[in-house]
């Protein structure tokens, strides 16, 4: 499946609807925010509109209230977007984002060794 690549405001509440098991309303969704200042229930709906019109979600009508699920898995997105990533910033070069990542300090070479290792043994 070929995705687009979601606003902040997106990616929030597919954070969001991921965390779910079940199914979500928006008044759900805003009780879930991790946020001081909640939005309008009107912002969230009009997000959540979005993500439906995208492909990413879904939702059962139960009477008036809508209980949204996400379509698309968070492993598949986050797929999606570190490609993108590495496409857009590192040239395509996977190796490039690891350099930038023990360079900037961001992983250590005991991590990267600690890494290796795990990947050795899921073989």
């Amino acid at each position: 499946m070929k995705y687009q690549k979601l606003t902040k405001a997106e990616e929030e509440i597919m954070q969001l609807l991921w965390d779910q098991s079940e199914l979500c309303t928006v008044s759900q969704l805003i009780a879930e925010m991790n946020v001081e200042a909640k939005p309008p229930h009107s912002t969230i709906s009009t997000i959540i509109r979005t993500l439906e019109k995208k492909g990413f979600v879904d939702y059962k009508a139960y009477g008036r209230t809508h209980a949204y699920f996400p379509l698309i898995m968070k492993k598949d997105y986050t797929k999606f977007s570190l490609k993108k990533l590495i496409s857009g910033y590192f040239e395509g070069s996977t190796n490039e984002l690891i350099s930038f990542l023990v360079k900037e300090n961001d992983l250590s070479l005991k991590d990267l060794n600690d890494l290796i290792l795990k990947l050795h043994n899921e073989k």
